[in-house]
């Protein structure tokens, strides 16, 4: 059976690069190892959004998507069970098996207000300005911590990890204002608080994903422990990576 989609128009090209429907890799790419998960299922709804593989028509192999994102199967695996779940693509067995895209279903109840919050916002320009804001915070965290911060970071730390699956939004919120407000600079955390309440109304808008979430988890214990150790560079790299994983997760679901 011909290959079809993507699959057919994946070729090497002889010079290290490949070609995805006769243009440059570009939509999928090797992700970076920070965010393999969310950087992987950004790329795949990319793809899917782009229309380069028509519903109906069959994905690569799970070897030929691991291979070209350079990802595992276990997590490429976890990233199509995203789509599955989001009525995106479809698990078929069999000799002709494989994963197949689904026709784009009419928009669900809500969908105004979906679409009223994303175009209320620049979203590139939130989350770039997040970015800044969390990093200058984590840093300026590890290079003055107050005496009673190491206790209010590790209390908040540990409220998300015991969070309910309903309540950890507020919890991850908690943790990210409390960093910011140990910062020592009010007008910092006065920014953030303001940008977070719009990232949160994005955040709401794409499903929480349990996955994604444990990883989050792990890099909120090694943004503190930079902090605890003083260590700013490493509190300021590791908080840029945990926003570039939430950015990955809205491009890919809302951009």
């Amino acid at each position: 059976m011909a290959a079809t989609g993507v699959a057919a128009a994946v070729d090497a090209a002889g010079d290290g690069s490949e070609t995805v429907i006769g243009r440059p890799a570009s939509v999928l790419r090797p992700v970076r190892a920070g965010n393999g998960f969310e950087e992987a299922l950004e790329q795949l709804l990319q793809l899917l959004r782009l229309g380069l593989v028509p519903p109906g028509e069959r994905l690569p192999s799970e070897r030929e998507l691991s291979q070209h994102l350079r990802i595992s199967r276990v997590t490429l695996r976890e990233v199509l069970k995203v789509l599955q779940d989001q009525s995106m693509v479809e698990s078929r067995r069999g000799r002709y098996g494989g994963t197949f895209v689904l026709p784009r279903t009419a928009a669900p109840d809500g969908s105004d207000e979906l679409r009223r919050r994303i175009a209320a916002v620049d979203l590139e320009d939130t989350l770039r300005f997040r970015e800044v804001l969390e990093a200058g915070a984590a840093g300026l965290c590890a290079e003055g911590l107050p005496a009673d911060g190491g206790a209010r970071l590790r209390a908040a730390l540990d409220a998300t990890q015991g969070a309910r699956l309903e309540d950890y939004r507020r919890q991850d919120t908690l943790l990210h204002l409390t960093l910011t407000e140990l910062s020592g600079s009010r007008t910092l955390a006065a920014q953030y608080a303001a940008v977070r309440a719009t990232l949160n109304e994005l955040l709401d808008c794409i499903p929480l994903l349990v996955r994604n979430l444990e990883h989050s988890q792990q890099q909120h214990a090694a943004v503190v422990e930079a902090v605890l150790d003083r260590d700013a560079d490493a509190a300021r790299e590791m908080m840029r990576e945990h926003c570039g994983g939430t950015a990955a997760l809205l491009r890919g679901f809302l951009a």
